[in-house]
């Protein structure tokens, strides 16, 4: 009897660390800021930051902006990282293995991020989206597509789904991450499909140059009829935001997330 009731204080022990293991693991809600805000590469260029950088991701969310994009390269021993241009430090991001980047630090002190590193920090945080762009390899589409599963893994791993927006130039980029992920927010940045081309494949998100906009303003009340997200890159000009707010964009990426945010301001 005794022992009976002691598997059974035991078995509801365990059911308790159960639930309560499964609460703990269940994700933030979000309460991402309500503004169109995506500061590029981070809030870098008033505080002079370095682009790219976790202080600049920080910054981004101190001025409470909606979004921050940041780029991740693969090196070459598939570390993933979270850099702008294919190079850093007068070296190739893809030839060279993680140990050798960070030889040199950046302007700030810290090392070159990796992108574990950066979504572990970004996910401090609910009020910032994580706008992930996957940059193309210079070496292969295949290294591309491997970056794409890569850093898709990760997010999956470090449990960030809930903060990430995908983006990429490439459209097979852009193609894989929905083939591995319907449900997830991808936006493409190219400029040459239409939304309705876009919505045919299953892409819910277009994140053009305002150029491709202004050139083709058709598209925009397409997108809206659509149900495609509208973004715009790399917005930088107060004539422009203002254009693109009473456009009903839904996200102005920029330089300027702080002259952006005095243009929502001033029209509201």
């Amino acid at each position: 009897m005794q022992k009976n009731v002691m598997v059974a204080g035991i078995l509801a022990m365990s059911l308790v660390s159960g639930v309560y293991a499964q609460k703990k693991a269940k994700a933030p809600e979000m309460n991402f800021a309500s503004n169109v805000i995506v500061a590029h590469r981070g809030a870098w260029k008033k505080n002079n930051l370095p682009q790219n950088s976790i202080a600049a991701l920080q910054q981004a969310v101190t001025l409470e902006c909606t979004g921050s994009e940041f780029d991740v390269h693969m090196t070459a021993d598939d570390s993933l990282v979270v850099n702008h241009d294919p190079e850093y430090a007068g070296k190739s991001i893809e030839k060279s293995t993680y140990a050798e980047l960070i030889a040199t630090p950046l302007s700030n002190g810290e090392q070159l991020p990796t992108l574990f590193q950066y979504l572990q920090s970004g996910k401090q945080q609910v009020k910032t989206r994580l706008v992930l762009e996957i940059k193309p390899s210079v070496i292969s589409k295949e290294r591309s597509i491997l970056l794409t599963e890569k850093a898709m893994q990760l997010v999956e791993q470090l449990q960030v789904k809930p903060w990430i927006t995908y983006i990429s130039f490439s459209y097979d980029v852009v193609k894989k991450i929905h083939e591995l992920d319907p449900k997830a927010p991808v936006q493409y940045l190219m400029g040459d499909k239409s939304p309705a081309e876009l919505k045919q494949d299953g892409i819910m998100g277009v994140d053009y140059h305002y150029s491709v906009f202004q050139k083709h303003p058709e598209w925009i009340e397409e997108a809206h009829k659509l149900g495609i997200v509208l973004n715009a890159w790399t917005v930088n000009d107060a004539n422009i935001m203002d254009w693109l707010l009473s456009n009903k964009f839904a996200f102005i990426t920029t330089n300027e997330p702080e002259l952006l945010a005095e243009r929502v301001k001033a029209l509201k």
